[in-house]
């Protein structure tokens, strides 16, 4: 038995009151996380901020109007943000704007007793198709139509506005059994552009280009907007139309990494990839766009934690192993091949026909090998 966190994104159908008051929390958790942000510098400590909210709730009584939930969330993520540019893992926090597309706040599940029944702040009950969230009480929900029941606690819950919808994304904590899986399937994957993912077994999956595919319509409604008075209704409805093509984007773009990272974890014990540093690759202003769209951190962290679940092995070889240029024959290394215009080449010493990215991901898979040889040697060793 497992534990593991899972999020559940469900549509909301507030009404008129409900998205009322989900603006104004919107509000609310961006004034506290501004008003902490603008007397810091580098660090706050989470606990003295807290100290601090019921002053600021007498001094701005509208405070009390929403969750009070959220203001510590708020301060959690400063925090969170700080810590992570204090580490170099990210930029450090800048203030929240309330003209940014997507808008969001997040409330903690607060559970207790009274005469022995249990209750709890945030419920769900997907018979009736409701949640219940602190304040806006209950709120319709579409999702999941299969989906019968949610077995789990509930940590907390995150309600968000993308494109005019409202969406609450529920973070829960479930038990799962895991199997005990003995490996008998590798699979090394080359990460590209023209496919976005060659598997060693010859299997091509093809790379959609959203981008491109959406590119003169998005073209166009930048051109309005930028044509549009600042503040009327027509800029409004421009933007409106903008955001939702974005949010189509975003969606095809996650299904079909979701359908490759299923497939793949199902259908093998180890998966073997590359591990790219797409920072570093991006400053190529030739590529940049391709390279965004292909989204391939995604789906290594998709296809990472399905491997975790379903207990398969998942391994990622070194950035700089030259995958490409070795061949997958007889091991000769080719350095012609780091030109990215070679797709195929000729092994000078086996005289083996190579397709450039079919090559890398055998390559990967070897690799891949003696890294699950080594693990297990390594692990024999300490029993």
């Amino acid at each position: 038995m497992m534990k593991i966190t899972k999020g559940y994104v469900f549509r909301m159908y507030p009404n008129e009151n409900q998205i009322n008051l989900i603006e104004k929390s919107f509000g609310c958790s961006r004034f506290i996380y501004n008003h902490f942000l603008s007397v810091s510098h580098n660090y706050i400590d989470k606990y003295d901020c807290i100290k601090q909210l019921p002053l600021l709730e007498r001094e701005n009584v509208w405070l009390k109007e929403v969750d009070s939930c959220l203001f510590r969330t708020s301060i959690f993520d400063l925090e969170i943000g700080f810590k992570r540019y204090n580490n170099k893992l990210g930029s450090k926090p800048k203030f929240k704007s309330k003209n940014k597309p997507r808008q969001s706040y997040r409330t903690n599940n607060i559970r207790g007793t009274y005469k022995g029944k249990e209750y709890n702040s945030i419920e769900i009950d997907l018979n009736s198709r409701t949640i219940k969230l602190p304040k806006l009480k209950e709120v319709s929900i579409r999702g999941y139509r299969n989906l019968i029941s949610i077995n789990g606690r509930i940590i907390n819950a995150t309600i968000y506005k993308e494109a005019g919808k409202y969406y609450v994304s529920i973070c829960v904590e479930e038990n799962s059994f895991i199997k005990d899986v003995v490996p008998t399937k590798i699979v090394g994957i080359d990460l590209g552009l023209k496919d976005l993912v060659i598997t060693s077994n010859g299997e091509y999956f093809g790379n959609k280009k959203y981008i491109k595919k959406y590119e003169k319509k998005l073209k166009g409604l930048n051109k309005a907007l930028s044509r549009s008075k600042p503040g009327s209704k027509n800029r409004n409805k421009i933007k409106r139309k903008l955001q939702t093509v974005y949010k189509k984007m975003k969606n095809a773009r996650k299904f079909l990494l979701h359908n490759i990272s299923k497939y793949l974890t199902d259908d093998n014990d180890i998966i073997v990839c590359e591990n790219l540093k797409v920072k570093n690759m991006v400053q190529n202003g030739h590529l940049s766009k391709a390279i965004y769209d292909a989204s391939w951190s995604e789906l290594v962290r998709q296809i990472n934690y399905k491997c975790i679940w379903k207990n398969k092995r998942f391994y990622q070889v070194d950035t700089y192993y030259p995958s490409s240029q070795i061949c997958s024959r007889c091991g000769y290394k080719e350095s012609r091949v780091k030109d990215l215009s070679v797709r195929a080449w000729e092994c000078p010493n086996c005289v083996n026909m190579n397709n450039r990215d079919l090559n890398a991901s055998i390559n990967i898979m070897f690799e891949g090998v003696k890294m699950y040889m080594e693990r297990e040697l390594t692990e024999l060793q300490l029993n």
